[in-house]
């Protein structure tokens, strides 16, 4: 097969996810009614605070990556809407715990769960809802898959332990920052997509997927390390300046650090270590990202990242699927403008 080069599309139309929803639309109920079935419980404290955050209105990106890569290989079976359930359990224990470990009070525009029913009782559920996810794995049957999901989820918390440690640690760098977000946020995007190969039979297309999945995650996540400190509560469901203030150390204030003198670099090192986080901090510390370019470089390096994942599908031929896919990576990019 004759590999295709496809490029992001500067000025282009505003990309959106309607092609995806379009795509998996009737997959995407199946899946729905898997999780709604799955996340059931006698205890009723586990549905609601669940619900809470799923019914919550995220995207639904990770579980719809691999409905649409199943689709990529002409994959006709069903396993693939257990395996999406599984995958966006595993990313809704996450997000439980990391409000936990955050002390976030805001999720999508939404209180977060652990703001309502306290720190025990969502660790807790988090920790049904992955223990679900591997119940779903191992009914699957296949050894390929639950050795992909699982390794995910341990390099998941990997990740999450490192982003810990790194916090307000000035001198983090740009190299160690990118490894953490590679295990936080794109291994799950990868193992998401890499699965549809596995029960698709297609071996040979595991590696193009997994490509697709971990850059396009990368994107992602250094797009909302951007527009942390460029948008708004409406926009983010977060409040801005959320990462400044609870001193983590993302590629915008790693490259402003970097590129500052003495005087910028004392303020972001108080400023990490908790000494400068009024209001006031705040707004002067999005004044030396944008005088030393650096939320306009991370958003250069995610569109970097965004290219990459849509060159990985270059082996795929053309179709719904493989444009749906790319104008997920396009939508991905975008939402900082």
């Amino acid at each position: 097969m004759t590999a295709t080069v496809h490029t992001l599309r500067p000025g282009a139309p505003a990309p959106s996810l309607d092609p995806l929803l379009s795509l998996i639309a009737s997959d995407m109920n199946q899946v729905n009614s898997v999780i709604l079935a799955r996340m059931q419980s006698e205890v009723p404290l586990i549905p609601e605070l669940a619900g809470h955050l799923i019914a919550g209105g995220g995207k639904r990106m990770r579980p719809m990556l691999t409905l649409a890569c199943a689709k990529l290989l002409g994959y006709g079976g069903t396993r693939h809407h257990t395996l999406a359930a599984t995958v966006e359990f595993i990313h809704t224990a996450t997000l439980l715990h990391d409000d936990v470990v955050d002390g976030s009070g805001m999720r999508r525009g939404k209180r977060t769960a652990n703001l309502i029913w306290g720190n025990p009782a969502t660790v807790l559920v988090g920790d049904f809802l992955f223990s679900r996810s591997f119940e779903l794995m191992v009914e699957d049957g296949s050894l390929r898959v639950l050795r992909i999901l699982s390794g995910a989820s341990a390099i998941i918390a990997e990740g999450e332990v490192a982003q810990l440690t790194a916090q307000r640690r000035i001198e983090t760098d740009e190299d160690r920052y990118l490894q953490i977000i590679d295990a936080k946020t794109a291994a799950l995007f990868a193992a998401a997509c890499r699965i549809a190969a596995v029960i698709a039979e297609r071996d040979e297309d595991e590696q193009a997927l997994d490509s697709y999945g971990r850059n396009l995650g990368i994107a992602f996540q250094l797009v909302d390390d951007a527009i942390d400190y460029a948008s708004d509560g409406t926009t983010m469901g977060k409040d801005t300046g959320d990462d400044f203030r609870d001193g983590k150390v993302t590629l915008p204030v790693i490259l402003a650090h970097a590129r500052g003198d003495e005087v910028q670099r004392r303020f972001w090192k108080d400023a990490i270590e908790g000494r400068r986080t009024s209001d006031t901090d705040l707004a002067h510390a999005i004044e030396l990202l944008e005088q030393t370019g650096a939320v306009a470089d991370t958003l250069a390096r995610a569109r970097h990242y965004g290219q990459r994942a849509v060159a990985a599908l270059g082996r795929f031929p053309d179709g719904r699927a493989k444009s749906a896919l790319i104008e997920a990576v396009e939508f991905a990019v975008a939402r900082a403008y």
